[in-house]
């Protein structure tokens, strides 16, 4: 036996079986998770290829062979992972992890396969893990794998990630942090979670929720559609001419996807939630913004804090659009009754009615930090869900 075949046989192991879709080479794989518990730069290549392989299995395992997932689970496979992650050098095969488990959840389809691989609260120390967020890699990965595990969620499968006895749910809470990242598609994964989540009809979970979260990243939320109304005004203002009309499109098409958004969560029928996005919407955005910048601008003097002016074919076509894609009736036909009547009497007696609620600031405090004494302080200390 030559130098390279041990060298190679020390860190593989016994020699691979022939049927790669099997039982024996996912004992095999095991055989190098155990003789690699280390990363290191000799064999993060290997440690990478194994977990890809492993993936692999456990599918086709889900299928065909169901004593593939008791052997992955009676071994503890999952905890390797986790361990590779909180190395110093598992940054080099965290990307991978990832990419694997979204593999893994994407294509698993019985149901018994899924709780399996939900049991022992592994998922969720993953979820909770302190990944390198500065690297665009793993944050697509991380934010995929996110929404791949709520297309999993229903009323048994929300058992694994909502914890109502610690009151915790890493799922949604990280998820979340995540509502305004310079990526498109970050959001539009962020969002698609969101609904898949408020869907579920749990009402333990729902109260987490609206008592947690709700008012924090509903205000934080419509506080970042305004900022992207004001742009859009600044671009109407400033740039009327052919060539800036790519960009107009561009920032009208994320407009819209922002109404659709809140349309898509009203449409769910979920009252208390709707409630308190209404409430945001209506206080933070469309009064404030909208209706008062319809009020003609000698009146303001009267009026309390008059820096939001949109211009007013901008606000009538903006509104044009809430019109035509929300449908829900107490934000409609309230906000029809507003304009109908606006003078700077109405606009008073709005003030007077809503009392503090109208809001020319920012939320109190950012969504990361409102959420940050629902996190758990460490992984390792995020108990079973029960």
């Amino acid at each position: 036996m030559d130098m390279l075949t041990r060298a190679r046989n020390s860190l593989f192991g016994a020699t691979q079986p022939r049927n790669l879709h099997s039982l024996d080479n996912l004992k095999y794989l095991y055989g190098v998770l155990q003789r690699n518990t280390t990363v290191s730069d000799a064999n993060r290549d290997l440690l990478t290829e194994t977990l890809r392989s492993i993936s692999e299995i456990l599918i086709w395992g889900d299928q065909h062979d169901s004593s593939v997932f008791d052997y992955f689970l009676e071994r503890g496979m999952l905890i390797y992972f986790l361990d590779y992650m909180r190395q110093k050098n598992g940054r080099f095969i965290c990307v991978q992890i990832l990419q694997t488990l979204n593999i893994l959840f994407e294509n698993i389809r019985n149901e018994t396969s899924l709780y399996y691989l939900l049991s022992n609260n592994h998922v969720n120390r993953i979820i909770l893990h302190k990944f390198d967020f500065s690297d665009e890699e793993i944050t697509a990965y991380y934010i995929s794998f996110l929404k791949t595990l709520s297309l999993k969620l229903n009323k048994h499968s929300i058992n694994f990630f909502y914890n109502e006895r610690n009151n915790d749910f890493p799922l949604y809470v990280e998820a979340i942090k995540f509502f305004n990242h310079p990526e498109t598609m970050v959001r539009i994964a962020v969002r698609t979670l969101t609904l898949n989540v408020y869907k579920v009809s749990d009402p333990g979970m729902h109260r987490f929720i609206l008592d947690c979260t709700a008012t924090e990243y509903f205000s934080n939320f419509v506080w970042f559609i305004r900022n992207h109304v004001l742009d859009f005004d600044s671009l109407i203002r400033n740039n009327r001419d052919v060539n800036h009309r790519g960009q107009l499109t561009s920032s009208l098409e994320e407009y819209l996807d922002h109404i659709h958004y809140l349309q898509d969560i009203f449409l769910l029928n979920v009252d208390n939630l709707n409630n308190v996005l209404k409430d945001q919407l209506m206080n933070r955005l469309l009064i404030p913004v909208y209706i008062f910048s319809l009020i003609k601008r000698d009146k303001f003097s009267r009026v309390k804090d008059p820096r939001i002016m949109l211009d007013q074919l901008s606000t009538l076509f903006l509104l044009a659009e809430v019109f035509l894609v929300i449908h829900y009736r107490p934000v409609v036909e309230e906000l029809a009754d507003i304009i109908l009547s606006a003078d700077v009497e109405t606009v008073e007696a709005i003030q007077h009615r809503y009392g503090e609620q109208i809001s020319y600031s920012l939320p109190p405090a950012s969504l990361e930090i409102c959420l940050a004494k629902y996190e758990a302080n460490d992984e390792s200390d995020a108990s079973d869900p029960g």
